[in-house]
C-alpha cells in the first residue's frame, strides 16, 4: 500500500515547504496537491519554482495534482463559480481548459503521474450536452497531459453525470486513449455502494481517494470514522490491475483535519485490515 496524503485538508492555507516537511517527517511517502491558487498557486512561476526546489532536495514525491474546481476571487476565499470542463457554454469551457493546462504545466518542473479531474459539479444530471462538452475539453487535455508525462484520471462524484458506470461508458464511447479513473470511496458509499461502483471502474482505475462518511453526506472523514466496511473495501481495491498496487490517497476536508500521527495510525490500521482479510 502506498501511503499518500491529499493536501485538501490544508486547502484553506498556503502550501509551504514547512508543511511539506511536516508531512515527510511523519513518514508519508507521497502527496497529492490540491490546485487552488489560495493554497498552491500553480500559475505563479515563483511558487512552482520554490516547490520544485524543495521536492528536488527531499524524498517526498508528488503523486498527483487535483485539478482546480473553482476560481479564486479574493485572498480570503474561493468563489462558488465552478471551473467545469463540461460547461455547455463554449467560452466558459475553454477558460476551464486553459486553467487546467496551467496546472498541468507544473509537471515540467515537478514531475507527477496523475491529474485527478472532475468532469463536472456534484449532483449534475447525465446531460448529453455536458458529455459532448467534456469530450471537446478532454480531447485536447489528454494530449496536453501526455506530452508532460501525466495521465488524467476522472473521479466519480455524487450524481448521475460522473457516476462510475456513466464515466466508464463515456471513456468507452469517446475512445479517448490514455484516459483513466480515480475511485473515490466516499462518493461511491453515498451512491451505489463500494462494490458496485468499483466493479464498474476496476480495469480503468489507477489511483483512489480514501475517506469515510455515513452514507448521506460527503463528510470526508478518516477511514473507520464512518460506515464503510474497510476490510471488504480494501480487499476489493487490491484487485485493481495497477502495477505495484493502487495508491490510496487519504483525502480529508479542512473541517475534518486530523493530526499526521492520527493519519499514520489509520494507514497502519488499513494495512492490518487488508492483511487480516487476505
Amino acid at each position: 500500500m502506498h501511503h499518500v496524503l491529499s493536501t485538501n485538508s490544508y486547502r484553506n492555507q498556503k502550501l509551504t515547504s514547512a508543511l511539506l516537511g511536516e508531512i515527510e517527517r511523519a513518514g508519508i511517502a507521497r502527496v497529492e496537491i490540491w490546485c487552488s491558487r489560495l493554497h498552491f498557486d500553480y500559475n505563479s512561476a515563483e511558487d512552482v519554482r520554490e516547490l520544485a526546489d524543495w521536492f528536488g532536495d527531499h524524498k517526498l514525491e508528488l503523486h498527483a495534482l487535483h485539478a482546480p474546481t473553482s476560481r479564486d476571487m479574493s485572498a480570503r476565499r474561493e468563489s462558488a463559480t465552478p471551473i467545469s470542463i463540461s460547461d455547455p457554454e463554449r467560452v466558459r469551457r475553454l477558460d476551464a481548459v486553459d486553467e487546467i493546462k496551467r496546472a498541468l504545466d507544473v509537471a515540467e518542473q515537478i514531475p507527477f503521474r496523475y491529474l485527478v479531474q472532475h468532469i463536472g459539479s456534484s449532483r449534475e444530471a447525465a446531460d448529453p450536452r455536458r458529455y459532448d462538452a467534456a469530450f471537446s475539453s478532454l480531447e485536447h487535455l489528454v494530449v496536453f497531459a501526455k506530452e508532460r508525462g501525466v495521465t488524467i484520471a476522472l473521479e466519480n462524484t455524487p450524481g448521475e453525470l460522473a457516476s462510475p458506470s456513466n464515466l466508464r461508458h463515456f471513456i468507452h464511447d469517446t475512445r479517448l486513449q490514455g484516459l483513466r479513473m480515480c475511485f473515490d470511496t466516499g462518493h461511491a458509499h453515498m451512491e451505489d455502494g463500494i462494490e458496485a461502483s468499483f466493479e464498474a471502474m476496476r480495469d480503468l482505475v489507477v489511483t483512489a481517494h480514501i475517506h469515510d462518511n455515513h452514507g448521506e453526506k460527503d463528510e470526508h472523514l478518516l477511514p473507520f470514522e464512518g460506515t464503510i466496511d474497510w476490510s471488504a473495501a480494501l480487499k476489493l481495491m487490491a484487485t485493481a490491475p495497477v502495477t505495484g498496487g493502487m495508491p490510496l490517497v487519504i483525502e480529508l476536508m479542512p473541517a475534518h483535519t486530523r493530526s499526521l500521527e492520527q493519519i499514520m495510525a489509520v494507514f497502519e490500521r488499513m494495512e492490518n485490515a487488508r492483511a487480516a482479510k487476505a
